[in-house]
């Protein structure tokens, strides 16, 4: 999925782009395109670094601010963020010698979407 294609999508609502994984079953394309968004989202690394770029105070962040929380090389890292781009989860701009990058919420309130149980609130919080 293209990440245009996921930008178009995230202007529509929930109801109008597709029902929500319990409300309906995938079709195949919707399945496929899916499944290389939870692939991108099912490594550790990914998922720290997309935490990293979403929870960043201002919205944006530099490579150069990232890899160092890592044990990895820049060029792992680079390849990471290039896997999450790809998903159609985040975006990046370069800045002279440094890339920044940020978050594109319509992605990651689509996925919401998908996985809300249709007609049914969400269950407030309980305390142990």
């Amino acid at each position: 999925m293209s990440k245009q294609e996921w930008v178009t999508l995230g202007r529509e609502t929930a109801e109008d782009c597709c029902p929500g994984l319990l409300a309906a079953p995938l079709g195949e394309e919707q399945a496929v395109e899916l499944a290389k968004v939870f692939k991108a989202l099912g490594d550790p690394v990914r998922l720290r670094l997309l935490s990293m770029i979403a929870s960043r105070e201002g919205g944006q962040v530099c490579v150069c601010d990232l890899t160092p929380a890592f044990d990895l090389s820049q060029p792992t890292i680079s390849h990471h963020l290039k896997l999450l781009r790809q998903a159609g989860l985040i975006d990046c701009e370069r800045r002279g010698t440094w890339v920044y990058y940020w978050l594109l919420p319509e992605a990651t309130d689509r996925l919401a979407g998908l996985l809300t149980r249709p007609g049914r609130p969400v269950a407030p919080e309980t305390s142990a």
